[in-house]
């Protein structure tokens, strides 16, 4: 294993205040994982296939005898078998160069945890820690020529974006019926370790037009919950989700005469087929409790769920059940219920989706939908103040508007006035 000796020159700084001048001033001391490194030559390296850190602890002169006492003591903290080839680690060596010693080996679980193996003096430790991570607040907007996960490579982001935003959308935006020229303006924070972009926080707002139709998400809290709204105040939280699930495309629409690709004749299709791989999870679209859960014949292992409003859904075609799926269990809207599959009469790997009112088979991509409390009275002038602050950052309105960095209690500028007033 090749290893490169590193002196680290920058990294977190723990850097004292000189208020008095030069004389006062102190040390700035190099601190790594959280580690004064002055005293230390710093080794870095990365964990080969089929490796132990026994092994590499060993190299450093650490003795069997202590790797074992190791092994012991950091089973409830991060258990030394779970090391993985690929990782990264550095070892805090001594400057001693007659007798150098391994004080610290730190192993990267990720791009943000870490572990630490202490070997000062005759004690050993197991720690953890975090590095931090930076939040910078983005704007972008990207014009939809396909797909949503389209625009989003095309345009560089960041791929966790599309998840949140179908998450945020994903009762009020149709991802499978998206159309050329829709488009999307989004802020969300971006998280960052030093330089390198692991993942996004919380969207600060959106607007994605859709068939030429602006809807809008403003986060706003209600009761003990962050939800996102629509801009005259309508949850964006409905009755169904649009789909139920993620990362497909839709393979044949509901219809009445449809050409059945096994059976070789026109007959009804009133589902909608969403062609997906084996595995992928489906989700109850909306709360209600499972009427079936079987073999439904051609439509292979099938489930259906009764909801409010007397409506009913069905999943065919799956290759399984979700642990806990029974008849007369009660299910959530977002849980997993089943998974893709091609049992029964299939060619492939998809979901025959079904939703009936009354007992007749409707569209399912048609469903009148019933949307959730909307902003309450009480809380009306103070989600209006958020959203036009929010919706002036989107669209880049001149103005004296406040740039909305937390919502656990926002405080309007008439009500800052009248307080300045009482207290005059």
């Amino acid at each position: 294993m090749k290893k490169c000796i590193l002196f680290f020159i920058t990294a977190l700084l723990a850097v004292a205040c000189n208020r008095g001048g030069g004389d006062n001033a102190e040390k700035q001391h190099t601190i790594v994982y959280g580690i004064i490194a002055d005293d230390y030559n710093l080794e870095r390296g990365e964990i080969g296939n089929g490796q132990t850190l026994g092994s590499i602890l060993n190299e450093y002169g650490i003795s069997a005898l202590t790797i074992d006492r190791l092994d012991r003591a950091s089973r409830d903290i991060f258990p030394l078998r779970q090391i993985r080839a690929g990782r990264p680690y550095t070892a805090f060596l001594t400057k001693d160069t007659i007798a150098s010693k391994l004080d610290y080996l730190v192993y990267e679980k990720n791009v943000t945890d870490y572990v630490i193996f202490g070997f000062v003096g005759d004690s050993i430790s197991i720690t953890t820690g975090q590095k931090p991570i930076e939040l910078r607040r983005t704007k972008r907007s990207a014009q939809i020529e396909s797909s949503l996960w389209g625009a989003i490579m095309r345009d560089s982001l960041p791929y966790a974006l599309a998840a949140e935003l179908e998450d945020v959308y994903q009762w009020t935006v149709d991802f499978f019926g998206i159309q050329q020229g829709d488009k999307f303006t989004v802020i969300y924070d971006e998280k960052f370790v030093d330089t390198l972009s692991v993942g996004v926080g919380r969207i600060w707002g959106a607007k994605f037009t859709h068939g030429g139709k602006d809807i809008y998400a403003i986060p706003f809290k209600q009761g003990d919950k962050i939800q996102y709204w629509e801009y005259d105040g309508g949850s964006l939280r409905k009755q169904m989700l649009k789909a139920p699930l993620k990362f497909s495309r839709i393979s044949s629409k509901f219809s009445n005469s449809r050409f059945h690709p096994v059976l070789k004749r026109y007959r009804p299709h009133h589902g909608v087929d969403y062609a997906a791989p084996k595995g992928t999870p489906v989700r109850a679209v909306a709360d209600g409790v499972v009427v079936f859960r079987g073999w439904g014949g051609g439509g292979g292992n099938t489930l259906k769920i009764k909801h409010a409003n007397n409506l009913m859904t069905g999943y065919l075609h799956l290759s399984g059940f979700a642990k806990g799926i029974v008849k007369g269990k009660r299910v959530s809207q977002g849980d997993v219920i089943g998974y893709v599959g091609s049992t029964g009469t299939s060619t492939g790997p998809h979901l025959d989706y079904r939703v009936w009112k009354g007992g007749t088979p409707i569209n399912p991509l048609n469903i009148p939908q019933e949307p959730a409390i909307p902003i309450s009275k009480e809380n009306r002038e103070a989600f209006e103040y958020v959203r036009d602050c929010i919706a002036a950052e989107l669209n880049d309105l001149e103005g004296d508007y406040e740039r909305i960095t937390q919502l656990d209690s926002i405080v309007l500028p008439k009500k800052i006035e009248e307080e300045l007033v009482t207290e005059k």
